[in-house]
Formats: C-alpha cells, sequence, structure tokens
C-alpha cells in the first residue's frame, strides 16, 4: 500500500513511520524542507520524501496514493492565528488529495464532547469537517492526554513532579480526563489502515481510567517513588497559571497557554466498538509511565516535543543559512588543531543538556535563567539524545540547523530572547577545529548587546574550544 505522511518529522510521525515500514508499505512522508529528514530515514528504499508546506503548497501529491495521515497540528502560534492557520493547512491538502486516487484519510484530533470547547480543541474539530470529502473516507480519532517518552504533557508532569515536593496548584487540577498510552494510538492508527468498517467514521480512544490531573501527578510520583503533596487554591487564573507551567516545566509559554486553555476542558471519551473492531486493549496510565521511562533509561527516545516549531521560535528561513551570514554581522572565530578529530567530534555532538557545556556552565545557566525570565525558551529543554543530533533538534536555547557528522560540521540557531540573530558552528577540516559564533545585530541594542557580552565571551568561548579540542 501507498500512504502518504503529514507530520513526518512531528511527535506522532517519527514513531508511525517505523511500524508502518515493519508492514512493508511504500511511503511518501512530507516534510516542510529536505534537510529536516530524520537520518534513520535518509537512506530507506521504501521512502521517498516530498518536500511542501500546505499553508503555501507549490507541489503536487503523487497521484497513486492509496491512503494518508493527517497529523499536522499548529499549537505553537498564539491564540489569534493558529485555528485559521490549521484550517487553511487541511483546506489545501484536501485539495490536493482528492486529486488523487487515495480511498482513506486518517486523522487524529482531540477528544471534543464538552460545551465549551477549548480554542485548541475547536480547531481540531473544524479540521475533522474541513476533511471530509465526496473523493475519499475520513477516519478520525480523537485522543485526550497522550502519555509516552517525550510527549509534551508527558515532560510537563515529570517536571512538575520531580522538581516541586509541595505544588500549590490551580483548581483546574480536579478536572477529569482520560490519558491514553503513546502505544495505543499508534496501534488504532496503524490498525485503522485499509480497514473499511472503520471508514468515514470519528471515535474517541482512551485509556482504561478516568483521572483528575491531580491523580496524574500523584501516581506518576507514586512511579518515581517520591512523595509529594498537593494543595489547589481558587486565586490562579489561567493567565497565572500558564505563567507557572512556564517557569516550573520546560514548555514555552504559547504551548502553556494553550494547555490551560484545554486543561480546564473535561476531556471524557465516548464509548464505541472501536477496541473490539480493531482488537486493542489499552494499558493503564501507571502502565505507560512506566513504559515510557523504560525507554527513557535505554536512551531510545525516538521523538520529543521539543525537538518541534512549538517549543521555541524556528521557522523554516532560518535553514537557508546553512551558510553562515557575513555582512553587517559580529564574528567570533576561533582556531585550534586538534589531537584526535574522532574524540573532538563525540564531544562536540554531546554538548548541551545533562552534560553541560563544559566549561563555565554555570555561566550558560545564568543565560539561561535571564532569558527565561525575558520569556524565552532557557536551558529548560535540553536535548533529545545525549549523543545524537539531528536538524530541527531541540539543544538548550539552540536549534540545530545542520548535524553532518561525515563533513564534520554542527550548526546551531538561537532562540534564547536576543536583539538580532546568532548562529554557533563547529567545523573540523584537516586537523583544525574551527568555532564561530556570529551575532547579527537589529538595531542599536543589538549592537550594544554584542559589546556587552563580548568579555564574556572572551572568558567562555576561549576556553569551550580549548577543551574540545584536547
Amino acid at each position: 500500500m501507498k500512504i502518504l505522511i503529514t507530520g513526518t518529522t512531528g511527535y506522532i510521525g517519527k514513531r508511525l513511520i517505523p511500524m508502518l515500514l515493519e508492514q512493508k508499505h511504500q511511503l511518501v512522508c512530507c516534510v516542510r524542507d529536505i534537510r529536516r529528514i530524520p537520518s534513520e530515514f535518509k537512506n530507506v528504499s521504501s521512502i521517498s520524501f516530498l518536500e511542501i508546506d500546505f499553508l503555501k503548497p507549490k507541489e503536487e501529491l503523487p497521484n497513486d496514493i492509496d491512503t494518508a495521515y493527517y497529523l499536522i497540528h499548529s499549537m505553537s502560534t498564539s491564540s489569534n492565528d493558529f485555528s485559521k492557520l490549521e484550517a487553511d493547512c487541511a483546506i489545501n491538502f484536501k485539495k490536493l488529495l482528492e486529486q488523487t486516487t487515495c480511498k482513506q484519510v486518517i486523522y487524529l484530533s482531540g477528544i471534543v464532547n464538552d460545551n465549551s470547547l477549548s480554542k485548541h480543541l475547536q480547531s481540531r474539530f473544524e479540521v475533522e469537517k474541513i476533511l471530509q470529502s465526496e473523493k475519499y473516507s475520513v477516519t478520525t480519532f480523537r485522543a485526550g492526554i497522550i502519555v509516552g517518552s517525550g510527549s509534551a504533557s508527558f515532560e510537563i508532569i515529570r517536571d512538575l513532579v520531580e522538581k516541586l515536593p509541595v505544588m500549590i496548584t490551580p483548581k483546574w487540577l480536579y478536572t477529569k480526563t482520560q490519558p491514553i498510552a503513546i502505544r495505543d494510538v499508534l496501534t488504532y492508527l496503524t490498525k485503522a489502515l485499509g480497514n473499511e468498517k472503520v471508514y468515514s467514521q470519528s471515535y474517541d480512544i482512551f485509556g482504561s481510567e478516568v483521572l483528575t490531573y491531580k491523580e496524574m501527578l500523584l501516581q506518576f510520583a507514586e512511579v518515581r517513588e517520591l512523595k509529594r503533596f498537593i494543595f489547589t487554591v481558587p486565586l490562579l487564573s489561567p493567565k497565572l497559571s500558564s505563567y507557572w507551567l512556564y517557569f516550573v516545566t520546560s514548555t514555552s509559554f504559547n504551548l502553556a497557554k494553550s494547555l490551560v486553555d484545554s486543561m480546564t476542558v473535561e476531556v471524557i471519551g465516548k464509548e464505541s466498538d472501536i477496541n473490539e473492531t480493531i482488537n486493542v486493549s489499552p494499558i493503564t496510565y501507571k502502565q505507560a509511565v512506566k513504559k515510557a521511562f523504560n525507554k527513557i533509561a535505554q536512551n531510545s527516545v525516538v521523538s520529543s516535543w521539543k525537538d518541534a516549531k512549538v517549543s521555541g521560535v524556528f521557522c523554516k528561513e532560518y535553514f537557508q543559512h546553512i551558510n553562515l551570514p557575513e555582512y553587517g554581522c559580529f564574528i567570533d572565530e576561533r582556531v585550534r588543531r586538534v589531537s584526535n578529530e574522532h574524540r573532538t567530534l563525540q564531544k562536540i555532538w554531546g554538548i548541551g543538556g545533562k552534560r553541560g557545556w563544559y566549561k563555565f556552565t554555570f555561566l550558560w545557566k545564568v543565560r539561561g535563567f535571564i532569558d527565561q525570565t525575558l520569556g524565552g525558551v532557557g536551558l529548560r529543554r535540553g536535548r533529545r539524545h545525549p549523543t545524537e543530533l539531528e536538524p530541527g533538534d531541540a539543544l538548550d536555547f539552540w536549534r540545530v540547523l545542520l548535524a553532518d557528522k561525515e563533513n564534520k560540521r554542527l550548526l546551531l540557531f538561537a532562540e534564547m530572547k536576543l536583539p538580532g540573530e546568532a548562529w554557533l558552528e563547529y567545523v573540523i577540516k584537516d586537523g583544525v577545529l574551527y568555532q564561530r559564533a556570529v551575532f547579527r545585530p537589529k538595531g542599536i541594542w543589538g549592537r550594544a548587546y554584542w559589546y556587552a557580552v563580548l568579555p564574556f565571551h572572551g572568558l567562555i568561548f576561549k576556553q569551550l574550544i580549548n577543551f574540545l579540542s584536547k
């Protein structure tokens, strides 16, 4: 079967693709930038890639598509525009798909059984209606909280439980929901493929328990063998709740606002015969948490919400700067001969995250704290894997633009709050390590910023390249 995948580099897409490959399907994976193809998929003969932006589609889809997965969401943008962006994507996707032989679209949405839907859930519901067509059938799975290693909900709860022995929380912690394990979501998505019994149907999918957010926090703490005390107060408004999530967890403020908007709405799934139809038995919340930590312990987290646009200010245009800008820029370039290229490369690829920045890590933490207080991402995102980097990955307050081990080059783009744009590049050529920090200032404040941090750069970057080159 020939299958079209949207959201290829997203949290769900990166986990769905290996399962479809195991079933011997031919895949057409859509990406907004061809340079963001995950390395594990690059040389797979049964995958072809299509560079396409469904907000401004310039390409046509292959005609002989059998089934398509619609996994595009725009939760990262402000609450004023993500509904329109999602609608525009769905409209353009539908127009293109109707020109193919596609018989089924499988769409992952959110449970929408409350009269007072959040803007996020209302947008998902509108997309479901837009996707309906006389040319193909739509199978919609509506999920609530998805629990898995690297998922936004899992990582946020993890931050809260592991950082705060005592929590003063907003009253929406008593809102009820039905969390579902990522493994069960993927089972629904794959077993629905080509199954005519689920054509033109919508199903709520959920775990085996109804829990409040408070119960989820406490059960998470039990799995981690931590004693936690939670007190709720009625004084935290949605805006204050968003700030609370933003400062305590690794979420971005835009995502925190969207999550709080959703968390105030009860999300309880409607019963159906879908579990019997495709033979699925969802696991409990505690089981889902345990399985997630098994993945973390094995360093086998396939995807993370932090690597998506949702976690920063990243946009496709920054990939155009694979060659660093030169004009109108300040450049701090340092050069050292390396004693062992392989060892230096391993150090570069292991930079940041829990390991830190090798030298003066406390100063990096101070810069991260300042950034967070200004509304930036800070150092909270860490990194997906301790030794692997892919284009598009989050790396503390950087975004990976290029991670080419074969040509010994790593290029990072800064996502902290800055009066300008900044890049950090590492290249090894003929036994020589080149470290370049490039800053393109915006106005007089940008220039003032560069000169203000110059003494710190002289200290930090000198020690950093000395360590990397040894």
